[in-house]
């Protein structure tokens, strides 16, 4: 025996003794509990049960009978040591019932006890209903059970009462009070549980009809007692149904399980689901038909909306242009899109069951792998995915995927994903095209740029950058007419307004300038000639031209061009005066010997012989050197190298020159220590014998030319010719190697120079990949420097 004899279990003895319910006769009102209870829980089992100190009495006992049990069930005494209900849902999924739930010889699967608890806080019992299914009390039926047991309680405390104010005298009273109490009770019950709860006579007229079924209905109740619930509360179409249920009932047929509608007073129909019986008379006639029902027409709309949303959601997922699927935490397909199998050239049955590890391509299946993890570390995933078609392509999958949780189902994966092979493909075309075009931009030596309608740079090539003095990131972005087109070349402001550039967009032609200037960063302005062409964004739809969008503009400098027109202007006529001077004089020294002024004269005769061989020479020299200056200027004088010593140069040079020297006063030394240069010996001979001619030109009688030669590293050696002439101007040092120029303009007549030779061997020095410069003390001389490299280009370190 397992009476509870703790502090708790002393309580218990004590109130069951103030209650006096160990020896009190069976009472009706406990049985119309226990009956009610298993109406409400829809139990076949209902007890009242007071554990004694030896014994576990039964007050009440709907569906089993009465006596007194020695040995207290496990499940009551849970029961009546805790405060609130108490359930067991199944008795077999819990340990602590390995044979079920045993009570009066049977076993039952589910059991839900309710304590009964005095107002001073002591457990005295409970009232508990057995059921051999398995199953859950809903929130209604916990609510009835525990009001009910709450009555129980008050019926014991008025019994307890009656008891103690007239236990002999007033018996008879204390059973008509106990009888009211009794029906105040079950209209209390009634009107303090949730659910509905209607009582029919066999008629089928409404004797009981609760607070809640007002509620719902919106009639009270003695608006409908007496009356059939088809009268008013069901509408005309479910009547006859209605009719055959109650017959049903009423012949026996229950307990019952069947729903209808109520036509509310408001005009609304409320769907209700009911659960039906009979209470019996003692001779075993059905007296009263009890009906508790729940209203389920939120539940109703609520699931069909529910299933309105998963249609929609149905047609949004196969009508959708992407792929939809789930899969499960192993990557196995569990669903997919018509349109997802599409895009990969399968059907939907192909596709579901199998592992997207099947249709993503071997090289890319070393993501696959990190994705499920990932995806099962954070909830969410997106990325790219490749997968194969049947057609051999490799499909490029922009997805988003996210861990979805469901109550009592395992996790799933529900992904999205959009194909965007086409982007990819044309992206990679566009980056292309790009780099190209970048490559284009870079590479071409006019500068180029692009503005918006607003004049703002939106691309830049580094040639311009270079030429205005920006870098690109300073332009981009800017009104490029303020930066450097804000001027005319005389200074004067040039508003924007009057900009041919900016006047493109409006007229939508190509212009062509050639007599503005651009200024740049540092405020100085250069020539420049530009095309200004309109960026137009064609209509795609019809192939028309649409709106202008910008302008792109082409520019060069034009500082060098103009500069080298002035040089050709100035050449041109130094070369006419170089070629009409000694033309004049040949002319004019002919003239006089074929006219025969001279045929009496020979010493005077044999003068202009002279001076026209004199001039003949000349014109000769400066159409020479003007065709070797412009040969070895275009390239077309080829170079033949090859490892030269400079002794030997200089030997050669220093040989012809005194054999050729009128004057032989001039006394010439060289000396190159054994230096030896990579180069083309008949080019830096000549470029020698030009600087000891010009050197003998304007160096005195008895004085001397030293040519010498060093290494200035192991890739360069130097030569120089130093005479101890007049000297030269520092300011006419770099100038003396441009063509027709001398120290003296006098010079040509005087010493009979072209004004050509240093210009010829500075092409020829720098066609070597050399430098050649001149360093003079005026009154000391001159001396004249070149560098040759030692060795081929490609050994240079």
């Amino acid at each position: 025996m397992n009476v509870l004899l703790d502090q708790d279990g002393t309580r218990r003895i004590d109130a069951l003794e103030e209650y006096e319910v160990f020896d009190a006769a069976s009472d009706p009102a406990f049985d119309d509990i226990s009956r009610l209870a298993a109406q409400i829980c829809n139990a076949p089992v209902a007890v009242i049960a007071l554990p004694g100190p030896d014994r576990l009495y039964l007050r009440s006992a709907y569906g089993l009978e009465l006596g007194e049990i020695r040995r207290i069930p496990l499940a009551l005494e849970k029961t009546v040591r805790n405060s609130e209900i108490y359930e067991v849902p199944d008795a077999r999924l819990d340990p602590s019932y390995p044979a079920g739930i045993l009570f009066s010889g049977r076993s039952y699967r589910f059991y839900a006890g309710a304590p009964l608890v005095t107002p001073s806080g002591a457990v005295i019992g409970c009232l508990s209903v057995f059921d051999a299914g398995v199953r859950r009390l809903s929130q209604a039926q916990s609510t009835g059970l525990a009001a009910l047991a709450r009555q129980v309680i008050g019926r014991l405390e008025l019994n307890a009462r009656v008891l103690q104010m007239d236990r002999a005298a007033r018996a008879r009273q204390r059973v008509e009070s106990a009888l009211t109490v009794e029906r105040n009770f079950v209209s209390a019950v009634l009107d303090t549980v949730g659910a509905l709860v209607v009582v029919y006579d066999t008629a089928g007229r409404i004797v009981r009809f609760n607070r809640a079924c007002e509620t719902v209905s919106g009639y009270d109740f003695p608006s409908l007692v007496g009356r059939y619930a088809w009268e008013r509360l069901i509408p005309d179409a479910e009547i006859p149904t209605a009719i055959k249920d109650f017959e049903r009932l009423s012949s026996g047929g229950f307990p019952t399980a069947f729903e209808n509608s109520w036509l509310t007073a408001d005009g609304h129909l409320r769907r209700i689901a009911w659960s039906a019986t009979a209470l019996l008379d003692p001779q075993g006639q059905v007296a009263f038909v009890i009906s508790t029902g729940i209203d389920v027409t939120e539940q109703l709309a609520a699931e069909a909306t529910l299933r309105e949303s998963e249609a929609r959601y149905r047609q949004l997922v196969e009508g959708s242009l992407g792929m939809v699927c789930t899969h499960d935490l192993q990557g196995r397909l569990l669903s997919v899109n018509l349109h997802g199998a599409q895009s990969i050239g399968r059907r939907v049955n192909e596709v579901v069951g199998h592992s997207l590890a099947e249709l993503v391509p071997y090289e890319a299946l070393t993501m696959f792998e990190p994705y499920l993890k990932r995806i099962q570390e954070t909830g969410e995933a997106e990325g790219i995915l490749h997968l194969r078609h049947t057609n051999g392509e490799t499909r490029i999958i922009a997805y988003r995927n996210k861990l979805i949780h469901v109550p009592g189902n395992e996790p799933h994966v529900l992904g999205f994903g959009i194909d965007i092979s086409e982007r990819v493909r044309a992206e990679d075309k566009l980056r292309v095209l790009i780099r190209q075009s970048n490559s284009i931009l870079e590479s071409v030596g006019d500068g180029i740029y692009g503005t918006d309608l607003e004049g703002r740079v939106t691309v830049i090539n580094p040639a311009a950058s270079q030429m205005l003095g920006y870098k690109p990131e300073e332009i981009l972005g800017q009104k490029l007419h303020n930066l450097i087109h804000h001027s005319h070349p005389d200074g004067s402001r040039y508003p924007v307004t009057d900009c041919r550039i900016n006047r493109t967009v409006i007229n939508r032609d190509t212009i062509r300038v050639s007599n503005e200037v651009f200024w740049r960063k540092d405020g100085t302005s250069f020539p420049v000639e530009y095309v200004a062409r309109p960026q137009i964004e064609s209509d795609g739809s019809s192939g028309e031209e649409g709106k202008a969008i910008g302008v792109v503009v082409a520019f060069t400098d034009t500082t060098e061009r103009r500069a080298l027109d002035r040089m050709k202007d100035e050449f041109v006529s130094t070369v006419s005066h170089e070629l009409r001077t000694p033309l004049t004089s040949l002319r004019a020294a002919l003239g006089l010997i074929a006219g025969g002024a001279l045929q009496r004269r020979p010493e005077k005769l044999r003068q202009m012989l002279e001076i026209a061989i004199a001039n003949t020479d000349r014109l000769v020299r400066l159409v020479n050197d003007i065709l070797d200056l412009e040969r070895i200027g275009s390239g077309q004088a080829e170079l033949h190298h090859t490892m030269c010593s400079v002794d030997d140069l200089l030997h050669r040079a220093t040989s012809l020159q005194q054999a050729t020297d009128s004057k032989g006063t001039v006394n010439i030394t060289y000396a190159a220590a054994g230096v030896n240069v990579w180069a083309d010996p008949d080019r830096i001979l000549q470029t020698l014998t030009n600087l000891i001619s010009n050197a003998i030109k304007f160096s005195p009688s008895g004085s001397s030319i030293e040519l010498s030669a060093c290494y200035l590293d192991v890739d360069e050696a130097e030569i120089q010719v130093r005479d101890h002439g007049r000297g030269i101007p520092t300011d006419k040092l770099q100038q003396i190697f441009e063509r027709f120029q001398q120290v003296d303009a006098s010079d040509s007549r005087a010493m009979g120079g072209t004004g050509l030779g240093l210009a010829i061997c500075r092409s020829i020095v720098q066609q070597h990949g050399g430098r050649i410069w001149a360093t003079s003390t005026l009154g000391e001389g001159a001396t004249f420097h070149f560098t040759l490299p030692t060795r081929p280009a490609n050994k240079l370190r």
